[in-house]
């Protein structure tokens, strides 16, 4: 099974690391660098003022993106660990939420 990269991703989109030492964690694009390159953060781990610059190739892009956080960003520039942590966690749950529908 093939997992299709878009290779365009936005601020505030819920992704998940594929590869590296944080592969498996889910976080939220802070900021492009350019076509190829975007920070990332969870407001966990990785916090707002040391986000981590990833491949967008090494993401799997998701559909969601937080207005919280893009909202946060367009006012102020900055984004609080919170809202991260808060984003994280809601994509997980209904992640989670949708899985079990699935499964029945």
């Amino acid at each position: 099974m093939k997992v299709e990269h878009r290779s365009e991703a936005n601020v505030g989109q819920m992704v998940r690391v594929l590869k590296g030492k944080d592969a498996g964690t889910v976080a939220v694009v802070v900021a492009i660098v350019d076509t190829k390159f975007v920070l990332i953060a969870d407001g966990n781990k990785r916090k707002f003022d040391h986000p981590k610059r990833k491949n967008v190739q090494h993401l799997e892009l998701s559909p969601v993106i937080s207005s919280e956080v893009v909202h946060s960003l367009q006012e102020s520039g900055r984004v609080t660990n919170a809202k991260l942590r808060h984003a994280v966690m809601a994509f997980i749950k209904s992640a989670n939420l949708n899985a079990e529908e699935k499964g029945d």
